[in-house]
């Protein structure tokens, strides 16, 4: 897939856990896992506007579109 997760990258930056925001946002951490890696084939509009909230941040700094990328799916 040419759609780029990088909440791993904001984690860091911010200095927090999966886990921590997982409980902060109302998800689980499987779920948080999941997209982290990449392998979910949707995100609904709501977590993710939890996420950018939280994180302090813009959808463009969790996703990047890479036309070059591929994944096994």
């Amino acid at each position: 897939m040419a759609i780029v997760i990088r909440l791993d990258v904001m984690l860091a930056k911010r200095k927090m856990r999966s886990k921590d925001l997982a409980r902060a946002i109302g998800a689980t951490e499987a779920n948080l896992s999941l997209f982290k890696s990449g392998k979910v084939k949707g995100l609904r509009f709501e977590t993710l506007e939890a996420i950018c909230r939280h994180l302090d941040c813009q959808p463009g700094d969790l996703l990047e579109y890479d036309p070059d990328t591929t994944t096994d799916t």
